[in-house]
């Protein structure tokens, strides 16, 4: 017997996914980048090394730290991941 659920939301959408790796000057990235319509704009960022992951939009770029926290990464980890997800969505 299946359990009754209330469920907020229940959609299947086709998405975009980027997967990147590259070695930086401090850490080894391992990404993978989905673009999606029910994120309303932003990108779904998830770093397989760590299994760590973040929604992130322009607006995140303004909040100092937010990319170190997000990803759990040392100062210059976080500022080489900041640096190619800002060309990434076209900020620079």
């Amino acid at each position: 017997m299946m359990e009754e659920r209330d469920f907020l939301y229940d959609d299947v959408e086709q998405t975009k996914t980027r997967f990147i790796c590259w070695i930086g000057e401090t850490s080894r990235f391992d990404l993978a980048i989905t673009h999606s319509e029910h994120f309303f704009g932003k990108i779904l960022v998830l770093n397989l090394l760590s299994n760590r992951f973040a929604i992130i939009g322009a607006d995140d770029f303004d909040e100092p730290g937010y990319i170190a926290h997000a990803f759990d990464l040392e100062e210059d980890a976080a500022d080489e991941l900041e640096r190619y997800l800002s060309e990434y969505i076209g900020l620079t």
